[in-house]
């Protein structure tokens, strides 16, 4: 074998090892995401005043909001809400500044076109809020 041969078949075997390396890659990273995409880290409700409510961003325009969870407003919740979820979208601009109850899907990481925050709204209802008590009747 001649040393032009030689190196023609170390370039062949360099080249298959480079492109099976490519496509591991890219089949590790697409397994990522579509790992990220399906499967939530945890499910649940929180309730709160929704104190704000917005759409932002420079290049991804995303729908975010807060939900007070206590009287001085100490704990807050971050969350998005998914462009898709119009019908959420459209209850959540209703009911700004009330008591709501927000269903919600954490995941375990959000790509920046889903919004900041990891927790997606995926259902919202009114409900009343337990600080202010209805007033009683004197009879």
């Amino acid at each position: 074998m001649d040393a032009q041969n030689k190196t023609s078949v170390f370039f062949q075997k360099m080249k298959r090892i480079f492109v099976k390396s490519i496509v591991l890659f890219l089949l590790l990273f697409l397994g990522y995401f579509v790992f990220i995409f399906i499967v939530p880290y945890s499910e649940g409700y929180r309730s709160g005043e929704l104190i704000k409510f917005s759409r932002k961003g420079m290049v991804f325009k995303t729908w975010e909001g807060e939900l007070s969870q206590g009287i001085s407003g100490a704990q807050i919740f971050s969350f998005s809400v998914s462009p898709k979820k119009e019908e959420v979208l459209q209850k959540l601009e209703d009911l700004q500044g009330r008591y709501v109850k927000l269903q919600y899907i954490e995941r375990y990481k959000a790509f920046p076109w889903w919004g900041d925050s990891a927790y997606f709204i995926i259902d919202v209802e009114e409900e009343s809020s337990p600080f202010l008590k209805p007033k009683q009747q004197v009879d």
